[in-house]
């Protein structure tokens, strides 16, 4: 065969497949392509433990057992219960990154002092909290509302039903005897029981989705499959008396979601009696610096909102439950867990195809180790702040006319320090979710007075329309030689990065999107 009719047939051959694949397009409208709509024979109103859903979804049933895995640690994070907050209990072995050393410090005072762990996967979130020191042998200190049941069982449907606001006051340990493992976070904290579509429970984020004009039971599943994520990885507060119902909890999202706009919320909405204070919201005061403060929580959504990833669309389940095929069905992964524990990352390169994932690996690990080094610096500063203003107060000497002033004003330093590096710390990435976020302090405070007024809408509309912008800034934290980087490379250290002190505290050193297509569940 000469050359000249092998390269006819090859073009033959292309022209076939082409128009193959044109008619194979012809075959199944996108336009009739709909989510499967189930019919369980359960009812939503009743308590539904997670056990009633296995006969009906075993293959979701069999990836949601995956969470009770916890051995598992990249880098940073893992889903060893480790003790994060003392240098006594040994790290997991190989695990070379030590908890921040002086956590502590910065709660005292507060619950977490007493015991604070590395999370284990959602299927331990009632085991685990019935096990801490802050609620058995602390707990009349701790004094844990019942509020603290919110992001732990879906449960909480019933109980507000039976309480309605009286719930959220009352003693957390007066309903530690009605809940088992069966009935911690599971099929119903996410979906409709009869039908298995996305719905909410968390009664927080529905009171904010309607103060911005959103009905909750009217929302895209694209917007849903980030916001069943919402119902708990977020920072909220629990209302002092007199600002509405005694501890139900609140997210602090009016001004926006920046550290800077969640502040703003905390400088009222309270009821602290101090000078320069009165009024404001505070968790507890700190009894070196006698500062009013705040602890953040856990504000996943708020980082990753106006993130890269946020910002581009890409949902919290694209990552973290990604589409897997099990018996020839299409179905997302029920195993809540960090892309990083699957060696090819296969959750990343469904959109990042063209990197392999050992670079990918490099480009998360190079975020994380500058922010947890930033993470050390910060906090350290924090523990001299309030030992600071503990000998300020102290001081008996001569003193300017404006001194109380001057105590007031440091005292907000340490405050809002404080709050802005917990806000890094808590969140559970180490600064992968949103780079700029964590590591540009320009990035904590509004570009101008009332930008965020309006809420969600107005704030997701800039953030799209500055999609361009942020990529760039994600960019700028991930210096790289792409695309055609190695496989797998370590990112040189970023020199102007600030070296965490030489002699720090005595312990541990080192302490894509997928096209949505229908899917059932």
């Amino acid at each position: 065969m000469n050359s000249r009719v092998f390269y006819t047939l090859i073009r033959l051959a292309v022209v076939c497949a082409a128009l193959g694949l044109a008619a194979g397009c012809d075959d199944v409208s996108t336009a009739e392509l709909k989510t499967p709509v189930y019919k369980t024979g359960l009812k939503d109103s009743d308590d539904n433990k997670t056990s009633a859903f296995r006969k009906d979804f075993p293959l979701q049933a069999a990836s949601y057992d995956r969470n009770n895995e916890s051995t598992f640690m990249s880098k940073y994070k893992g889903s060893v219960n480790f003790m994060k907050n003392d240098d006594v209990d040994p790290l997991p072995e190989g695990y070379k990154q030590a908890a921040q050393p002086y956590l502590k410090n910065l709660w005292l005072g507060y619950p977490f002092m007493y015991e604070y762990r590395e999370a284990r996967g959602h299927t331990y979130a009632i085991h685990d909290i019935l096990e801490i020191d802050r609620i058995n042998r602390y707990g009349e200190k701790g004094g844990m509302p019942a509020t603290c049941w919110n992001c732990k069982t879906p449960k909480m449907v019933q109980w507000i039903k039976q309480y309605g606001d009286d719930f959220w006051a009352k003693d957390f340990n007066q309903f530690r005897t009605e809940v088992t493992d069966d009935d911690s976070i599971g099929c119903a904290t996410c979906h409709n029981a009869e039908t298995m579509q996305l719905q909410l429970y968390s009664e927080p984020l529905k009171d904010y989705l309607k103060s911005v004009g959103k009905d909750p039971a009217k929302l895209p599943r694209s917007e849903m499959r980030s916001l069943v994520c919402a119902q708990c990885h977020v920072e909220y507060y629990f209302n002092d008396p007199g600002h509405g119902p005694t501890k139900r909890p609140v997210f602090p999202w009016k001004n926006g979601f920046t550290p800077e706009a969640i502040y703003s919320v905390y400088e009222d909405n309270g009821n602290v009696d101090m000078p320069g204070f009165k009024g404001k919201f505070a968790d507890w005061v700190h009894p070196v610096s006698q500062t009013p403060m705040l602890k953040m929580q856990h504000p996943d959504y708020e980082t990753w909102i106006d993130g890269p990833h946020g910002a581009a669309g890409v949902a919290c389940a694209d990552c973290h439950m990604p589409y897997q095929r099990e018996e020839g069905k299409k179905m997302s992964s029920h195993w809540w867990t960090s892309p990083l524990r699957d060696p090819e990352l296969r959750a990343c390169r469904q959109c990042h195809a063209d990197k392999t994932a050992a670079y990918l690996r490099g480009r998360i690990e190079y975020t994380q180790d500058k922010t947890y080094k930033q993470l050390l610096v910060a906090q350290e500063y924090s523990v001299r702040a309030h030992e600071a203003v503990r000998l300020a107060l102290e001081y008996t000497g001569e003193k300017p006319a404006d001194y109380d002033q001057l105590i007031i004003r440091a005292k907000e330093a340490v405050r809002k320090g404080q709050m802005f590096w917990d806000f890094v710390s808590a969140e559970n990435s180490v600064g992968f979710h949103n780079p700029a976020k964590a590591l540009d302090p320009d990035q904590f405070h509004h570009p101008e007075p009332g930008r965020h007024q309006r809420g969600a809408q107005g704030h997701q509309l800039r953030h799209r329309a500055e999609a361009g912008r942020r990529h760039q800034a994600d960019r700028a934290a991930h210096p790289q030689d792409e695309p055609q980087a190695p496989a797998g490379p370590r990112i040189p250290q970023d020199p102007s990065v600030v070296r965490v002190p030489e002699a720090p505290a005595e312990g541990r050193p080192d302490v894509g999107r997928q096209q949505e297509d229908p899917v059932g569940i």
